[in-house]
């Protein structure tokens, strides 16, 4: 029994010392062991945010067309988007956090105030018909249920 023992404590030993040696001989300078790689850091995967409003969408727009052309200051539809602010009737929207965004399209977070109160709102922004249309639509609590569509004033 003390011999069987002797033996299988021999063979594990010696077991444990070619796997150890395989490790080494995998890893040892010059071999030719697999290499890990790199998760693409988040830089490398997507592309630099703008922190600005893209031009294309940045102008006048009226959900009417009469929001265009009022010289009496009752543009209630009227809606003024420059870098960084959309500028409505009664309030103004300040650019916050950029989370999508291309040559015509905006996914960012608004700090809007007007009348007297404060407010946030993740908009996003789509211009399309040749640049001709811009459609904005509201997420999150209290945001409005259909999304607005304008056309770019002339």
């Amino acid at each position: 029994m003390k011999l069987r023992l002797a033996a299988a404590l021999a063979a594990l030993s010696l077991a444990a010392c070619s796997s150890s040696d395989e490790t080494n001989e995998a890893t040892a300078p010059g071999s030719e062991a697999p290499t890990a790689t790199p998760a693409p850091s988040a830089s490398t995967e997507t592309a630099s945010l703008p922190e600005a409003i893209p031009a294309a969408i940045q102008g006048r727009w009226g959900l009417v067309p009469a929001d265009c052309t009022s010289t009496r200051g009752d543009a209630k539809g009227l809606l003024v988007i420059g870098p960084g602010k959309l500028t409505f009737y009664e309030s103004v929207g300040t650019l916050g956090t950029v989370k999508d965004a291309g040559g015509n399209r905006l996914l960012a977070s608004f700090a809007y105030t007007g009348e007297g109160m404060s407010w946030s709102r993740e908009e996003e922004l789509v211009v399309s018909d040749h640049g001709r249309e811009l459609v904005r639509t509201e997420y999150g609590d209290d945001a409005m249920q259909q999304p607005l569509h304008y056309i770019r004033c002339e």
